[in-house]
């Protein structure tokens, strides 16, 4: 990736509707070759998807919680039946496996505390869980979708 694709990067975080035109006029390239430009990205998987960010208010979703959750069960079979119900909860948004004293780190949207506890009760039903410690957000002072495209000595 040269300075061209990642000011496209760039670009496209902000607004992935903008015009192949607009585009290719803030980078200083003809249209076909912007368009071939973004079209490689799109090959090469460094543009993974397209989406529509919705507003989590609107959809009746305006909770977030974020699940610590420990296990004292540390096999592939274990992980594989954790990682197929998260996956089957859409109310869970994000899921990492961490370091340190918390196995998994969720990202949970619901509409309410009644809402959350549907949700545990779910997840607790799914799978054994030794320990699961909730933390409701209180206001969300950042929120980004955008990654930081580093120029390319940095990368």
């Amino acid at each position: 990736m040269d300075v061209i694709d990642r000011k496209l990067l760039e670009l496209l975080q902000g607004d992935v509707t903008m015009p192949v035109a607009e585009l290719a006029q803030r980078v200083n390239l003809s249209q076909t070759p912007c368009w071939k430009r973004v079209q490689r990205l799109k090959e090469t998987g460094v543009i993974r998807a397209q989406v529509a960010l919705c507003d989590p208010k609107k959809l009746g979703v305006g909770t977030t919680v974020f699940v610590a959750v420990r296990t004292n069960q540390h096999t592939q079979s274990w992980a594989d039946e954790f990682t197929r119900a998260v996956r089957d909860m859409p109310e869970v948004v994000e899921v990492y496996r961490m370091s340190g004293e918390t196995d998994y780190l969720l990202r949970v949207v619901v509409a309410d505390i009644d809402d959350y506890d549907r949700v545990y009760k779910q997840l607790i039903r799914a799978v054994p869980i030794y320990d699961v410690s909730s933390s409701f957000a209180m206001e969300q002072i950042k929120y980004s979708t955008a990654l930081p495209v580093r120029p390319a000595s940095d990368a």
